[in-house]
């Protein structure tokens, strides 16, 4: 080997191993990792609404990043690792965007919930105030007072008056009363019932909760 081969071979490599030097140069950090908790409705607004915004600048930056690569020596490793800085800050954005929209849909069924359970209160304290209203007892006929010595004989027929228009209108009043006490009468029966459906609902709604907590947990566990 000639001393100018040797020298056009030293040129070559001290080229090469300067363009990996260049490439290695041009790395970046990773991305931060996903943001605190989520606490409220506009805090997730705000979170989804920035991860729009940082979709949009990664895009951009990948962009240019591949402008850039194709004037480089190494095309495709210049590539493959915009490719891959692109896939890291988009899958902590992807991150943020699960958990602001997981506590939106849980805030939105929580909320629901309180509404129904509130509703539900209301409706036992109406229906326990119409169980503990009986309707009121029949009057009873007053006793006959004891005739005094002077007019007995008027006094008799204004009694037997008396008596005879008490019967009257207690016949008249009598499906009237029946009818009441037939109301209360459902009316309790359906609190009963719906006191039944209430903690039937209730049952149900726990079971559905422990079990997504369950399902939650189990995809949350590292694999062996």
């Amino acid at each position: 080997m000639t001393k100018a081969q040797s020298l056009l071979r030293s040129s070559a490599c001290t080229l090469v191993l300067g363009l990996l030097a260049a490439c290695a140069s041009e790395r970046q950090a990773p991305p931060p990792a996903p943001s605190s908790p989520t606490t409220s409705v506009a805090q997730a607004d705000e979170r989804l609404a920035a991860v729009a915004a940082e979709r949009a600048a990664i895009a951009a930056n990948f962009a240019a990043r591949e402008a850039v690569c194709y004037e480089k020596f190494f095309v495709n490793n210049c590539l493959d690792e915009a490719k891959e800085r692109r896939r890291s800050a988009e899958a902590v954005q992807r991150a943020i965007e699960i958990e602001a929209e997981h506590f939106k849909r849980k805030f939105k069924v929580e909320e629901r919930d309180r509404q129904m359970a509130e509703a539900e209160a209301r409706y036992r304290e109406e229906e326990a105030r119409a169980v503990a209203t009986p309707p009121a007892p029949p009057r009873t006929p007053t006793a006959v007072p004891p005739p005094r010595p002077a007019s007995v004989a008027k006094r008799v027929a204004r009694h037997n008056a008396r008596v005879q228009q008490d019967a009257a209108k207690e016949a008249a009043e009598a499906p009237q009363r029946a009818a009441n006490a037939a109301a209360y009468e459902e009316r309790r029966r359906k609190s009963e019932e719906k006191q039944k459906e209430v903690a039937r609902r209730t049952a149900e709604r726990e079971a559905k909760r422990a079990k997504a907590e369950q399902e939650k947990a189990a995809g949350q566990q590292p694999a062996q």
